[in-house]
């Protein structure tokens, strides 16, 4: 029986937008797997900055987003361990999870210029079966460099031809907080359960209105 390939699509997800869908739509695809798990990230250690949105919402969120697609799942990998969470740990949980499996975390142009600082890269390139790298127009990542670091990466990386797109959780978040439209950014459930938790919205804004169409006669 073929071994089943199993995608890891990890992050903040705050909130999850049309953008998340589009590029795990592209690697489910482009990558030949079997299934995708995404992994929501509680406390990110690169995020420990910032205010983040309570996991349960995340969650919801998520669980709207994808509900839709049975090739897409959640995994709770990360929300049922204490952190710091670590790629590494988490491709070897879900390694046991799932024994009879190919593990292949997704990661974007720069978390792979930046994987040589990771932890125990080398440990990480060994227990993936290969690494998707989302590829986007006008992006150059130097595999020879990070050859030079990590031995054996050339032949690991396998990429995704990603679309350009200009949609990320930051610049949504910032225009709820700014009364901006935000709509059509997002799963029209996604939207719908931000407006009923009166999430991103300024203090001030205590009823938020559903965006309209106003049509001139």
């Amino acid at each position: 029986m073929p071994r089943q390939q199993i995608g890891l699509f990890g992050g903040t997800f705050d909130p999850p937008h049309l953008g998340h869908l589009i590029l795990a739509s592209e690697a489910f695809s482009q990558l030949d797997l079997d299934r995708l798990l995404w992994i929501l990230t509680p406390h990110p250690p690169h995020k420990q900055d910032r205010v983040i949105t309570p996991v349960e919402h995340r969650l919801a969120m998520v669980q709207l987003a994808i509900r839709d697609n049975p090739a897409f799942e959640i995994s709770r990998v990360e929300l049922d361990r204490p952190g710091p969470h670590y790629t590494l740990d988490t491709v070897k949980l879900i390694a046991h999870q799932y024994p009879d499996s190919d593990i292949i975390p997704i990661l974007g142009g720069d978390s792979l210029r930046d994987l040589p600082n990771w932890k125990r890269p080398r440990e990480l390139l060994q227990a993936c079966h290969w690494v998707g790298v989302m590829h986007r127009p006008g992006e150059q990542e130097n595999l020879e460099e990070l050859e030079s670091q990590l031995p054996g990466i050339s032949s690991k990386v396998h990429y995704v031809d990603a679309p350009l797109l200009e949609i990320a959780s930051r610049e949504i978040r910032n225009r709820i907080a700014n009364g901006k439209p935000f709509r059509y950014y997002l799963p029209a459930a996604v939207y719908e359960y931000i407006l009923e938790h009166h999430l991103y919205f300024q203090p001030e804004i205590q009823n938020p209105k559903p965006e309209t169409v106003k049509l001139k006669s």
